[in-house]
């Protein structure tokens, strides 16, 4: 019986026959889009000016066929009632709990699908080159263009921000396995950017893939959050978060070795089996306890959570706890006791989107405009990626033991510092290829395990039914700060140097650094409800 509880909760949707006819369509739509782009490899795989063939456009049909039958597939009936139901649900982890097998298999495959996911905004750096020199758009590289290449990123990052605030609500409307799921169709069909012969088709996937993109590092932290041990929670959030740097570093290494032949186009193509690879990866993340017990699916849910060491409890209606739900729960962030914290956290992820998206993403392009080839540029990126690596186990590693607080702030502060490396030598830099890799470590290393810490400490210092919302609002200011750097770029027409971007980086994580100090509540291994239940008689005090 419980082999059964656990199969339907791991397998089942409310129509799973369409679900995987709209994977199947789906993942043959897209594959109808590469004919045409094999057939450009006379031309080095320039499509620009070309028109979509027959394949292609019977692709696209297919691939609006399988986006629809999929959400039918797990869209659930009587979805406010549900909504209403997962208020009153508790789920919460043992805390003295070892950690099991379960939760080293969740831990690996949420790594995998968070390197994924990360792969994909990632890629800009590395396509922004590539598609300035084809479409003939403004870039250091070619001054003389009409339309600002960063219009790209611009528009794939404005998806994530949306993508961000709004899967929150999602996993709560349809499951947060389902919405994983989605983001991972999102994944595979966006994928057809690579074969796209117009700029602005380049555009509208790219916001739609950022749709996918934004969600699912919210989710993924509030799962962890809930089923993870206090004693173990913080430094695994920020150790699997930190897999920022890994996706950058395989992002990287395909672009150097895949570009120089199939060009900038196959960074995007590689997003089919990257993205098949993520839905199936999704068989061993478990659903929702309180998505299933609104559903009347009590024994589901149990068997789930006692497998990770947690478990689901009811909270009459009219209790009055740390955690008990009101009208407009969004709002709670921005007024006491939430305030201050989300203050904090909202500089500090402004901060980190402004050196992402615009100290990292224009570095490849930089350092072309610099004199470097772009195989060069883009292993440069690599190596300096690939030796801050360890400086992430060290992150979670302090995270954990030495304490959130502290960690954010030296984190922010050291990050600053190496900024302010950059803001001083400026171009210079590039006489010196030693100190320029040993610079670039701490702003692709440190900002990525930065943006790791603030996800995993919003998953942390909100209640229950502020939690998914409140790790939204984290990793959507990561991304308004890149929309923000991106428009500043697309107004002024032009890419900011190294010595530029680096200042604007640099001056709210110092600010963020000031703030955690002097409002930022610690969490290391405290149970959950400690963290809110203190917030909450220090506002009440106040």
């Amino acid at each position: 019986m419980a082999l059964k509880v656990i199969g339907r909760a791991r397998g089942e949707f409310e129509h799973p026959a369409a679900f995987w006819f709209g994977v199947l369509a789906s993942a043959v739509g897209v594959a109808l889009h590469l004919p045409m782009y094999f057939g450009a490899r006379d031309m080095h795989y320039s499509m620009s000016g070309m028109h979509p063939d027959a394949a292609m456009t019977t692709g696209m049909a297919l691939i609006l066929v399988g986006l629809a039958a999929t959400l039918y597939g797990v869209l659930p009936a009587r979805g406010s009632e549900i909504r209403r139901s997962a208020r009153r649900i508790r789920v919460t982890a043992i805390d003295d709990a070892p950690i099991r097998g379960q939760h080293i298999a969740l831990l690996v495959v949420l790594a995998i699908a968070i390197t994924i996911d990360v792969m994909k905004p990632a890629t800009l750096s590395f396509v922004a080159p590539g598609v300035a020199q084809e479409y003939g758009l403004k870039s250091p590289a070619n001054p003389h263009g009409h339309i600002p290449v960063s219009w790209l990123p611009l528009f794939g990052i404005s998806g994530t921000v949306v993508g961000s605030w709004s899967w929150g609500w999602l996993g709560d409307r349809i499951g947060r396995r389902s919405s994983i799921l989605l983001a991972g169709i999102l994944f595979v069909t966006t994928s057809i950017c690579g074969a796209m012969p117009g700029f602005y088709w380049n555009l509208l996937m790219c916001f739609l893939m950022g749709l996918g993109v934004g969600g699912m590092l919210p989710i993924a932290f509030a799962l962890m959050a809930e089923t993870v041990p206090a004693r173990h929670r913080g430094w695994l959030m920020v150790l699997i978060g930190g897999d920022i740097a890994g996706a950058y570093v395989a992002t990287s290494w395909l672009a150097g070795w895949l570009t120089p032949t199939y060009s900038w186009r196959i960074l995007w193509l590689i997003g089919l089996p990257t993205g098949l690879l993520f839905i199936a990866l999704n068989h061993w993340i478990p659903e929702s306890p309180r998505y299933l017990i609104a559903r009347g699916r009590e024994e589901e849910a149990g068997a789930i959570m006692a497998r990770y060491g947690a478990v689901v409890r009811e909270v009459p209606t009219d209790a009055q706890d740390a955690e008990a739900p009101v009208r407009g729960s969004a709002q709670r962030l921005l007024r006491r006791p939430f305030a201050g914290p989300t203050l904090a956290i909202t500089v500090l992820a402004i901060g980190t989107g402004l050196v992402t998206y615009g100290f990292q993403l224009w570095v490849p392009t930089n350092l072309q405009h610099l004199g470097f080839s772009a195989v060069k540029s883009d292993y440069v990126v690599r190596n300096a990626a690939l030796l801050g690596l360890p400086f992430t186990v060290l992150v979670a590693v302090a995270y954990g033991w030495w304490g959130s607080r502290r960690t954010i702030v030296t984190l922010s502060l050291a990050s600053a510092l190496a900024l302010g490396g950059f803001a001083i030598a400026g171009n210079s830099l590039v006489h010196h290829h030693l100190a320029l890799s040993l610079l670039l470590v701490v702003p692709l290393s440190a900002v990525s395990s930065v943006a790791a810490v603030v996800s995993a400490y919003a998953a942390e210092i909100y209640p229950t039914m502020l939690r998914s919302r409140g790790s939204g609002l984290a990793a959507g200011m990561t991304k308004l700060g890149g929309v923000l750097i991106i428009a500043i770029v697309v107004a002024a027409t032009s890419i900011p140097s190294i010595a530029l971007t680096a200042v604007i980086g640099a001056v709210p994580l110092l600010l963020a650094a000031v703030l955690f100090l002097w409002i930022g509540p610690e969490t290391k291994r405290r149970k959950l409800e400690e963290i809110s239940g203190e917030l909450l008689a220090t506002g009440e005090a106040a």
